[in-house]
């Protein structure tokens, strides 16, 4: 990988995140690709989150931290790197998920290439000890109509092109990943993703994903509030939401 070659930025909020952020850095210091900055906010944690942190940024100058001084939230967090970011790219990662080793380099390559605005991968389904429990396999290409029925765009997965859609900040509501991408597809024709899984999503028994009943007034939410459609178009993403909700967990 030679020096003409974007900075990615990567959006890594934490909170608590110490059973899992060592594992979470490691995927991203393990990437093929190396211009890329891994910018992480700790959301007032009261573990030993930040001490990690700090271990792996002595280790490496792209790793940087924000602390807040209070707990704000994922999508205020969030919202405080891609502030500061310096990427063309900016890419997302949690901080109890993983990338595989090529997950930048092919992605990367394929905007470039393609001139893709927003592109996202299959993944995996991974548990609390790490092990695969299914694969989720995208659509493709998806627009905006196609996002309405369902989140078929994991977040760990999704990558936008900065430089030309500007920064796109989150909204603090629930699924504020989700309508995150909604605003990005009225922007573009749609979005285009690598079939081959290059990541891994853990899956929290007792986690908010689970919780499909509070997920599910959320969705009703978005589609009533926030892209304000009408009472029966509602219903009619609302019914392959749930559909669809049967098969996917994010």
């Amino acid at each position: 990988m030679n020096n003409n070659t974007p900075l990615v930025s990567i959006i890594t909020p934490a909170y608590n995140a110490s059973l899992y952020i060592e594992e979470t850095i490691e995927s991203v210091l393990l990437q093929t690709y190396k211009n890329w900055e891994m910018i992480i906010v700790d959301d007032y944690s009261n573990d030993r989150t930040t001490a990690i942190i700090n271990k792996y940024m002595k280790q490496d100058k792209r790793i940087t931290l924000i602390c807040n001084k209070t707990n704000i939230g994922v999508a205020q967090s969030r919202n405080h790197a891609i502030k500061v970011s310096r990427g063309k790219y900016i890419a997302f990662l949690d901080s109890d998920d993983l990338w595989l080793e090529k997950k930048l380099e092919k992605q990367i390559a394929l905007m470039e290439t393609e001139d893709i605005l927003l592109s996202y991968t299959s993944y995996y389904t991974i548990n609390e000890d790490s092990e695969i429990l299914s694969t989720f396999y995208i659509h493709n290409p998806i627009n905006y109509f196609d996002m309405l029925k369902t989140s078929t765009i994991g977040t760990l997965t999704t990558i936008y092109n900065a430089d030309q859609l500007g920064k796109i900040y989150f909204k603090d509501i629930g699924h504020e990943d989700y309508v995150m991408k909604l605003h990005i597809l009225k922007k573009i024709p749609y979005a285009i993703g690598i079939h081959e899984p290059l990541a891994k999503y853990r899956i929290h028994t007792q986690g908010l994903s689970s919780n499909k009943l509070q997920t599910a007034l959320w969705q009703w939410h978005i589609y009533r509030k926030v892209e304000k459609l009408s009472f029966f178009k509602s219903i009619y993403y609302f019914i392959y939401y749930t559909y669809n909700g049967i098969y996917k967990y994010k």
